[in-house]
């Protein structure tokens, strides 16, 4: 896609004023989901990610009032995302394409590994990443398990999916476990229902993704699953990347894969 298939690209393309899912954006890059907290509240966040590691693997935890991280020097987190949600307790307030507004110096930022980031390393292993060829937002449930609570946070565990051809799931088992801090290894393959999801076809967050003959539904954990920990536990004020819009990182995907 024109202008961002750098990560440098991409964030200018959000900053003015570029609103669309990050999937295969800036591909071989890492992407980042988003959680926004105040100070009294990063305690929680933090302890909840180091509790739940597979759905909230965290990168970097900013200094409070700094909207710079060292996943990407010189970026911007106000303003180099395509779409923001505004929380206000638990209440989805707003989704913006800036926060500039909205920064208090007591905000503090979680950047955790994203499902996108193992994206490309599937496509290289000769899995097809359905989402991307449909040109569609990842699919994402709401699921039936609970995540570890952490202070005032707790919540049920949020997964992603992707239509995997059945033969092809080892592969794409083994592709992801290597990558730990953007995800890993699927945590279900086959029937939805296992997980609590009455339909595929009507996700929670995201699109809807279409099955190719001989396909299977494969589930990761998901960056989106703060998000559903804020709604639950519904502190006064928090913002977070829009499902499917991402931070995109200057670090290459290939830094997080293990051997």
């Amino acid at each position: 896609m024109n202008g961002t298939d750098t990560p440098a690209g991409a964030r200018a393309a959000y900053r003015s004023g570029a609103v669309m899912p990050t999937s295969g954006h800036a591909s071989g890059f890492t992407q980042a989901n988003l959680v926004i907290l105040p100070r009294d509240w990063a305690w929680d966040m933090l302890l909840f990610g180091q509790r739940n590691p597979q759905p909230v693997p965290l990168l970097d935890v900013t200094e409070p009032g700094s909207p710079h991280t060292e996943l990407a020097p010189g970026a911007d987190l106000r303003t180099d995302l395509p779409l923001y949600r505004v929380w206000r307790d638990g209440q989805l307030a707003e989704e913006l394409p800036d926060i500039s507004g909205l920064w208090r110096e007591d905000l503090v930022s979680f950047l955790i590994g994203c499902s996108f980031s193992f994206e490309r390393a599937l496509l290289d292993a000769g899995v097809p990443v359905r989402n991307i060829e449909q040109g569609r937002n990842v699919a994402m449930f709401r699921t039936n398990r609970a995540c570890r609570p952490a202070g005032r946070l707790s919540g049920e565990l949020v997964v992603s999916m992707r239509p995997v051809p059945a033969a092809l799931v080892p592969t794409a088992v083994q592709v992801t476990g290597r990558m730990p801090q953007v995800h890993g290894a699927p945590v279900h393959v086959g029937d939805p229902a296992g997980l609590g999801i009455a339909d595929l076809g009507t996700p929670d967050f995201g699109e809807p993704i279409e099955f190719e003959d001989g396909d299977v539904p494969v589930f990761w954990a998901c960056g989106v699953t703060p998000q559903a920990a804020l709604m639950a536990s519904r502190p006064p004020f928090a913002i977070t990347h829009a499902p499917g819009h991402m931070f995109v990182t200057d670090v290459p995907d290939a830094v997080y894969r293990h051997p």
